[in-house]
Order: structure tokens, then C-alpha cells, then sequence
């Protein structure tokens, strides 16, 4: 008896047609010969399904037994954790929309527990690819596969990555990536514009055929340095430009399960996550109560890692052998300094992109102890190797300093005995620095005007460090013998640091700074005009040069760009809060009005 193709030439009725189908042999399932995408990229494993790992998903075809055992199955890998589409399990192009359940959405865009549409749907416009997707959506929706695996699964170890390393989505993301982030070359002194005279594609094939192969060796790294603020210098590694891509591949599918571990207390390197964030908690913060803060320095950190530690660590994770072999080979890759090669046997290379990685996942460890067994005695605020904890008291303060030290000291790390400090900021006695901010409580003259209360709020603007560093760049743009350079190529080389500069410090009570910079670069502008000049110099051409006359040459002013992230509920008694911007509008970064207070006490 023959199966029908469609109800129409059925020459038996529907339940018969049921039937043969069901009892129908199925069909042997072909095997890839080509592994290119995310889609083809796992392992294939025979007819045998895999039920452990995030292996492929089984093969639907047209000979497979009925549907609805087909849908039972996978469902039934999909709460096993299924990560990855087996090879060559591409269905036909429908209409239909599966597994497109709603959920809370994930670090990556996505929802958790969403399977997406299924590919190459109908009346939708797109690239021109088999599947209908751009390479950059495949790894989006691995990325988000993987950290919703990972989230279910809190104990789960993945052991097929390394076959999405070496997938050809995987690998063209991380070029662009490698690209869009630019830095010179490594110690084959091979850059990225000649690997683009050459051809990209070729260059990740190679890369790709080495990986597969076995054959890959990470390459020394170029020791450089840069001066740091106290005058001396930091080390950084420069990796070649193909050491990068394999990392950013390992990054790009590393990063979404250990991000599925990570802490809210932890903001540095993470999608969707950044250095204003963690500085609007520490404000909020100080409005509800905390007065006292430990400012902690790690000593050397990223030069004292344990390398045994972080694989241990990293093993709770990653059962396969090869990614953790390339995470070894590049923690002991060696640097290169002057021509002469020294093996590295501890500690990370600054500048290599997987590093912000492992730093975070080495600092874990105290996230969680911290969380755990420490979250009464303060709040951690933690930025890459920069941290702070805010604390009501100062019996908290000292013992906070007390538990950090011993957690470090489980890590084989050290606070830096000069650089860390308790910090008082009670009634504006002292503060602290952070994230190239100096924060510090202001007595609120509005509310004390209104309510005859004195509140303090935690503000911050640029630190003496930073505002140092900027006028030296500003100097080292504008030096005397650019006088006879035309004005307009001047400003065009200032604007990109001042908006640069001013995005990133414009979320604090920074208009004072501002104000201050904006007069500087003025100054140093109308400098050049004066040089230029000399004695031919006239009064009414010196007073023409004002700030409005550059700024209507294109150059980018600071003032007036402030913007306040969100305004935080203060605890008051009967009056509404004050609004954030009102109030800094008001008494600025000058304290408030002292007189009132003063008259208050004496009534």
C-alpha cells in the first residue's frame, strides 16, 4: 500500500493513511559532509541520539515515523538542555510557528525558553541565505540557547563547544568584532588592513581548517606599556590578529553560560551592563543610608591569577577538553618584551580579549561568598578588579575588610596595603574615587530651605585625576605650533575627546567641571589665534575670539549636556522627594545653603 501525498489522491481513508505511516520504516538519516554554521556545527554522532550534552537535535524527514512522536522528542531534548541543530535537520520552509512561547527576555534580545520562528519563513524579507538569516542572528540565537541552558541547569557542565568555535557563523562575528574594536598588530606584525587586502574569507577558513584539524598553537604575545596615573607603568599583551579572532570565538560562546552565573553586584565587561550603572547604585545607595565605604585595591591583580585555579573554576562549566586546552595555551602563551621571550606561570596578558572573561569568572568566587555568607554587613559594587562595599556602620566597614581579605586570600590575591581605605561620608566628611568619579555627599539646600532637614546626597564629577588627563590631551592636540594649522582641522581633532570625555562623566553632577573644561579648551584655542598673530595682533580681533566664535566653528561644547539617569525616591516624611535635576540646579556642587542651617540651630 502506497502513502498519499495529499487528502485529494487518498484512495483509502484517513485513519488507513495513519496507520501505514505509522508503520512505515524510516528512512536512514543523512550525514553532513560539510560543517559551515551555527546549524551544522555539532558533532554527528551516528544513528546513535546523544541524550547527555548539547549535542543535535534528531533529524526530522519526510520518512521518519508520525509527527506527533517527532514533536514528543523534541520536546523532550529541549528539557534536556538541547543547544545546538543537528546537522543536516533543516526542515522545509513553512508558515507554521513552533515552540514560540513568550518568556522574560535574556541578556542576548531574546525570550528564555524561546525556539524562535522557524527559518526562512514566508513573507518575510531577508537575506539572501539558504535559511533566511544573517550569520550575526545565528549566533544571537546560540548565545541565547546557551544562556537559557545554562540557566536551567545551574550544575550543568557543556561539553560540545569547541565544534561552535569552529563554525563559519561563529568565526565571520568574530572578525567583525575583532575588527570594529581595531588595535595594532601582534608579533607576526600582520594588521587588519592587510588580512583584508588578502581576503577575510580566506583568513578564516585557514583559521577554521587549523582549529578542526588539531593544529592550532596560540601565539606569543608583544608586551607593551602605557603610563598609568602615579607616574608608572602598566603592562599590556597584544596578541596577533589571529590569536584575537580564536578568542573573541571562544568569548562569543563562553560567555553566555558563565553569564547565566554571574552576580547583579558584578558590572564590569557584560552585556548590558556598565560603569554608570554601578555608580547609580552606589548613589542610591547613599541615599538610604550609607555612610561609610571600603575602597578596595587588589594588588597586581591580573598578574597574580592562579592559573590552576581559574581552569578549576572554569571546569565547573566546560567539560570539553579542547576549549579548555586553548584557554591553556593562551594563559601560557609567553611574552615577548625586546625581542626576548619570558613563559608567563601566572596571571592574565591585559589587553587579550578573553581575559575580561576569566577575570570576571575568577572573581566569582567572591560575588557568591560575599552574597552568601557577608550581604548583611554591606553592599558589594564590584567593577572588573575595582570594588567597593557601602556599609551603614563603621563596625560593618572594618569587618567587611576583615571577611574580603580572607576570601582574597583563598584566591592567592592581596588588598593593596596603600591604595585601600575606609571612607567616611557622613555629613560630607570625606570621599572616594571610583571609576574616574570622586564621589562624596552634598547637603541639599533645597530640601533644607523647604523641610528645615539636612539631607545629604551622594554625588559625584570627574576626579582631579581625570580632569588632569583630559587637559593634558587637550594641550597635547592644541600645542603653539599648530598656530598656522587651519582652526577648523584643530577642532575637529578636539571633538572626539570632549564627546567622548563628556558622555561618559555627563550621567553626574559634573556641569561645574563641565564649565571649567569648556574654558580651558577655549583658552587654548584662542592661544593659537594670539600665536598666529603676534604683533600684528589688534584688540577688536582679540575680543571677537569668544567662546561662541569656536563653538560656531563646529567645536562641541560640554555645557548644557548633563543628563540625570533616573531621579531615586529619598525617605521623607510628608513632602514629595525633590526632583534630582531641580535640586542640583538649585545649590550645585557648593553645599547647599549653610546660613539657613546655622540660623536653625540657633532658633
Amino acid at each position: 500500500m502506497k502513502s498519499a501525498a495529499s487528502t485529494e489522491e487518498q484512495s483509502e481513508g484517513r485513519a488507513d493513511h495513519v496507520a501505514v505511516k505509522a508503520t512505515r520504516d524510516a528512512r536512514a538519516p543523512e550525514h553532513a559532509s560539510r560543517l559551515g554554521g551555527v546549524g551544522d556545527a555539532a558533532r554527528v554522532q551516528g544513528e546513535v541520539r546523544n541524550t547527555r550534552g548539547p549535542s543535535a537535535l534528531p533529524s526530522s524527514r519526510r520518512g521518519a515515523s508520525h509527527k506527533p512522536k517527532v514533536k514528543a522528542i523534541a520536546v523532550q531534548r529541549e528539557s534536556e538542555g538541547v543547544v545546538v541543530l543537528q546537522s543536516g535537520a533543516r526542515a522545509p520552509r513553512t508558515n507554521a510557528v513552533q515552540k514560540n512561547a513568550a518568556g522574560g527576555k535574556d541578556l542576548w534580545g531574546g525570550h528564555v525558553g524561546e525556539a524562535g520562528k522557524r527559518e526562512g519563513m514566508a513573507a518575510e524579507s531577508g537575506p539572501n541565505d539558504p535559511d533566511g538569516r544573517r550569520p550575526s542572528e545565528k549566533v544571537r540565537e546560540l548565545q541565547r540557547r546557551l544562556w537559557a541552558a545554562a540557566k536551567r541547569s545551574p550544575e550543568r557542565r557543556f561539553h560540545a563547544l569547541f565544534d561552535h568555535m569552529c563554525s563559519g557563523d561563529v568565526l565571520r562575528e568574530a572578525w567583525k568584532r575583532v575588527k570594529r574594536n581595531k588595535g595594532s598588530a601582534g608579533v607576526d606584525r600582520q594588521t587588519l588592513v592587510e588580512i583584508e587586502q588578502r581576503g577575510v574569507d580566506h583568513f578564516l577558513e585557514e583559521i577554521g581548517v587549523e582549529l578542526r584539524a588539531g593544529k592550532y598553537r596560540a601565539g606569543v604575545v608583544l608586551r607593551r606599556y602605557i603610563p598609568k596615573n602615579d607616574g608608572r607603568k602598566r603592562p599590556l599583551g597584544i596578541p596577533t590578529v589571529r590569536d584575537r579572532v580564536v578568542q573573541m570565538a571562544a568569548k562569543l560562546v563562553l560567555e553566555p553560560i558563565f553569564e547565566a552565573d554571574f552576580l547583579p553586584c558584578s558590572y564590569g565587561f557584560r552585556p548590558k551592563r556598565s560603569a554608570t550603572m554601578a555608580l547609580e547604585t552606589l548613589r542610591k545607595l547613599g541615599a538610604k543610608g550609607g555612610h561609610h565605604v571600603l575602597d578596595a585595591d587588589i594588588r597586581d591583580y591580573f598578574g597574580s591569577i592562579d592559573h590552576d585555579k581559574l581552569m578549576k573554576l572554569v571546569a565547573r562549566r566546560v567539560s570539553d577538553r579542547r576549549v579548555l586546552k586553548l584557554l591553556r595555551q593562551w594563559l601560557t602563551a609567553g611574552v615577548m618584551e625586546d625581542g626576548v621571550v619570558s613563559a608567563t606561570v601566572a596571571g592574565t596578558p591585559q589587553g587579550g580579549v578573553i581575559s575580561p572573561l576569566l577575570s570576571n569568572i575568577y572573581l566569582h568566587v567572591l560575588d557568591v561568598l560575599w552574597t552568601r555568607h557577608s550581604a548583611p554587613l554591606g553592599t558589594l559594587v564590584r567593577y572588573a578588579d575595582d570594588f567597593v562595599i557601602m556599609c551603614s556602620t563603621k563596625l560593618q566597614c572594618e569587618r567587611a575588610e576583615q571577611r574580603i581579605r580572607v576570601v582574597l586570600q583563598r584566591l592567592g590575591l592581596e588588598l593593596h596595603p596603600e591604595k585601600t581605605r575606609r571612607v567616611e561620608l557622613f555629613d560630607g566628611k570625606e570621599g572616594f574615587d571610583f571609576l574616574g568619579c570622586h564621589l562624596h555627599k552634598r547637603l541639599s539646600g533645597r530640601v533644607l530651605e523647604q523641610s528645615r532637614k539636612r539631607l545629604y546626597f551622594l554625588q559625584r564629577w570627574p576626579s582631579s585625576r581625570a580632569m588632569k588627563q583630559v587637559r593634558q590631551r587637550v594641550k597635547e592636540l592644541t600645542p603653539r605650533r599648530r598656530c598656522h594649522a587651519d582652526l577648523r582641522d584643530v577642532i575637529a581633532d578636539l571633538n572626539p575627546v570632549l564627546r567622548g570625555w563628556g558622555n561618559y562623566f555627563r550621567t553626574g553632577n559634573a556641569a561645574s567641571r563641565f564649565n571649567q573644561l569648556d574654558t580651558y579648551v577655549w583658552r587654548r584655542l584662542r592661544s593659537l589665534l594670539r600665536k598666529r598673530k603676534e604683533r600684528h595682533l589688534r584688540m577688536v580681533e582679540c575680543r571677537s575670539w569668544t567662546s561662541d566664535y569656536f563653538h560656531n566653528l563646529g567645536l562641541h561644547r560640554l555645557r548644557g549636556t548633563v543628563r540625570y539617569p533616573e531621579a531615586v525616591q529619598y525617605r521623607d516624611t510628608e513632602r514629595p522627594p525633590v526632583s534630582r535635576v531641580r535640586e542640583i540646579r538649585t545649590h550645585g556642587l557648593k553645599g547647599g545653603l549653610a546660613q539657613p542651617c546655622r540660623e536653625a540651630g540657633e532658633s
